[in-house]
């Protein structure tokens, strides 16, 4: 279960995973792997953009059954495989509200990989806004999915080699 907590312009969310770091890396960077964990099960997530290169584009938009969207994008400043993203991250819905998002991977003993995100706030009323949104509950959500996903990825077997 995801962990999280806050300072006055930070959201930190923490999770142990059962997988390498390669796989959270590589489901925390795959665009095809993003659509399938990030957010609320209840939307339908599309990654639109997905470059990820210092500064490189991302765009993910998220869909409601009812057909409402709501769209994130922002840019990547800094890709370090498997360790460490940092870039910015904007909701559509609320323009010029900016965050910065640094995402490190730690490599555990046992195959586990300690994953880490933190966003920082321009101010307190913009983390503010994001706590009183419910997003707090979907960054959980989230996580708890890719933990999931991370399963799943790991008892996929590999392709048999063809004769």
């Amino acid at each position: 279960m995801a962990e999280m907590r806050q300072s006055e312009q930070e959201i930190v969310v923490e999770q142990v995973l059962d997988a390498p770091r390669e796989l959270v890396w590589k489901a925390s960077t795959d665009p095809e792997l993003i659509s399938q964990w990030w957010g609320s099960k209840s939307l339908t997530t599309t990654v639109e953009e997905m470059d990820v290169r210092p500064g490189g584009m991302w765009r993910i938009v998220q869909r409601d059954a009812e057909g409402n969207e709501y769209a994130f994008h922002g840019v990547y400043h800094e890709v370090s495989p498997p360790e460490r993203i940092v870039g910015t991250f904007e909701f559509e819905g609320m323009p010029g509200h900016i965050m910065l998002e640094t995402d490190t991977f730690e490599d555990l003993s046992g195959g586990r990989t300690k994953m880490t995100y933190r966003m920082v706030f321009q101010s307190v009323e913009d983390r503010d806004a994001v706590l009183q949104s419910g997003v707090q509950g979907e960054l959980v959500e989230g996580v708890d999915h890719l933990a999931e996903l991370l399963e799943d990825l790991k008892a996929q077997k590999p392709a048999a080699p063809a004769p």
